[in-house]
């Protein structure tokens, strides 16, 4: 198995409003882990590793959260669940962490990543390129969970699309959905309507704008 990235979060003793205030002036963020078993940790981590976790990871990749807890370390195999970001700043006020059993599957979400745009003959005619979903939920253990869900689209033609059954997901991966709907499709580029021109119109001003500048 490969080396997991490692996020050091402390428990969260004092709790409430006042002391997560506190806490985000210090540069750390209140957050909640949630383990495997049900069991709801209040932990808080310092705001620049979580961001740098955040950004390599995402909230679908596997991690190993280092928990401080009673003087003691436990590590455990998580997903950044959930991240809320503050309106204006936008860094991290809160996060969730979801602690997963890794022999066994759950559900999540893995975004669409399309690739084969700069190849495609399609899109060099003009074509359009539309994308319809950006995430699918799939069902898999955690450590199969894959970055990404690739389509790629060089081979597409004009008026072409890729429906979710066409998509070939890694093994141990299996696409939850309802029907067969399309992903992504590459379109016919859509005609400018040239504006028509009134020529006696133009001429009806122009010959108005002479008027007035003999008439000064």
């Amino acid at each position: 198995m490969a080396e997991l990235l490692k996020l050091n979060v402390q428990e969260r003793t004092k709790l409430g409003k006042g002391p997560n205030r506190r806490l985000r002036l210090e540069d750390m963020v209140p957050g909640i882990y949630y383990d495997a078993k049900g069991t709801n940790i209040p932990v808080k981590v310092e705001m620049i590793p979580l961001q740098k976790a955040y950004s390599a990871l995402g909230s679908a990749q596997v991690f190993e959260l280092v928990l401080e807890k009673d003087g003691k370390t436990e590590t455990h195999a998580s997903l950044l669940w959930r991240v809320r970001n503050e309106p204006v700043k936008g860094t991290p006020e809160h996060v969730d962490f979801f602690g997963v059993d890794l022999d066994k599957t759950l559900k999540v979400a893995v975004h669409f990543e399309v690739k084969g745009a700069d190849a495609c003959a399609a899109i060099k005619l003009g074509g359009v390129v539309e994308q319809y979903r950006d995430f699918i939920d799939v069902v898999c253990k955690p450590m199969d969970i894959p970055e990404s869900i690739v389509l790629d689209i060089t081979e597409m033609e004009l008026n072409d699309s890729i429906r979710i059954e066409d998509v070939v997901f890694p093994e141990g991966v299996e696409p939850v959905f309802d029907e067969n709907y399309a992903v992504v499709a590459v379109h016919e580029p859509r005609e400018v309507e040239e504006e028509v021109v009134d020529e006696d119109a133009v001429e009806e001003a122009a010959t108005e704008e002479a008027s007035e500048e003999a008439s000064e």
